[in-house]
């Protein structure tokens, strides 16, 4: 009796199980295709959208959704290591001068150890696939472009070696990428930024020739590389106007119209990030236009208060310290 009863059961377990099996392998063929590179990047240009444009926790939830569909592509590890350096940028710079050295009030912050681990798994990652000869020139740019960040990290923070070295490691490669694809205009990012310092921080440069063996550089040639990633790149191409306006206004350059107008040209295309029309305010200041500069700086003051994205918070604390600078007896209350 009792075998006669298990018998349907055991054929009705089978069959289900048969069933399952089936339903999963029938999904599994109906799934889409895995993302190509390119429609990765796609994301990740409107990711860097949102972290231009100030909202740096909005774009981090798309660098991650790179990282999920592709975990074995280092370009959502990279973006968002981008994103983690603004957001250390962001609370612990120098927001209000527009000169390149910024460097950062505390030697480290919270987020200093994921950016690290970030940086580390990007660069595995494209070694990975070079090794797989994968898209070799592309993956080369992806580990030139951590290590760039890995230098400016360095240099936000006056660490000169450290920055020296990741610069260099980062100049190899993207050299490399160049010569195995000449259209990876992102590369001229970091080239154009290494040509640009080596060339004009000679005093520097020559101490740390001598132990690291630093190449030369050429402050032209960094500009016009600076130039042409910022008309021509893809996922580099707001960072390099950025650097290229900071450039400008350096004591060096004095091409502080030049540099404003790169700034409102962010402040257009960006227009919920207030950092971009504080820089244009602070440029008025370097101009002698003090009015026009502190009717920014007001109007800054005013909009970034009770806002929770970290530039309006940054903003709001540093536009305050300006004008109280400018102002020792008044009171700037939220």
């Amino acid at each position: 009796m009792k075998r006669t009863t298990l018998i349907p059961l055991v054929w009705l377990t089978l069959v289900t199980l048969v069933a399952v099996f089936s339903h999963a392998l029938s999904l599994r063929a109906s799934a889409s295709p895995a993302a190509t590179d390119a429609e990765l990047r796609q994301r990740g240009v409107q990711g860097i959208h949102l972290l231009m444009n100030g909202n740096v926790e909005g774009s981090i939830e798309i660098f991650k959704t790179i990282q999920r569909d592709d975990p074995q592509s280092p370009l959502g590890y990279l973006l968002e290591a981008n994103a983690v350096w603004w957001r250390i940028y962001y609370s612990t710079a120098n927001l209000i001068d527009p000169d390149v050295f910024a460097s950062a009030t505390l030697p480290t912050t919270p987020y200093d150890a994921h950016f690290e681990d970030l940086l580390n798994t990007t660069i595995a990652k494209a070694e990975s696939r070079r090794r797989s000869g994968q898209d070799v020139a592309r993956n080369h740019l992806y580990a030139g472009m951590a290590y760039a960040l890995r230098a400016r990290m360095a240099g936000l923070r006056d660490k000169d070696l450290p920055t020296a070295r990741a610069g260099k490691k980062m100049r190899s490669l993207l050299l490399k990428a160049l010569q195995g694809d000449p259209g990876l205009i992102d590369a001229y990012l970091g080239v154009g930024i290494y040509n640009y310092y080596v060339d004009t921080l000679s005093a520097i440069v020559k101490i740390l020739s001598f132990f690291i063996g630093l190449p030369g550089g050429s402050r032209a040639e960094g500009l016009e590389q600076l130039q042409r990633a910022a008309q021509q790149g893809e996922l580099a191409r707001a960072e390099a106007k950025f650097y290229l306006a900071k450039n400008y206004s350096r004591n060096n350059e004095r091409q502080y119209a030049r540099s404003m107008e790169l700034f409102q040209e962010l402040a257009r295309e960006f227009p919920n990030n207030p950092l971009w029309p504080t820089l244009v305010g602070s440029l008025r200041f370097r101009l002698n236009e003090r009015e026009q500069g502190e009717a920014i700086y007001r109007e800054i003051f005013k909009d970034t208060a009770g806002k929770n994205f970290e530039v309006h918070k940054a903003l709001h604390a540093q536009t305050r310290t300006a004008l109280e600078r400018l102002h020792p007896g008044e009171r700037f209350a939220d």
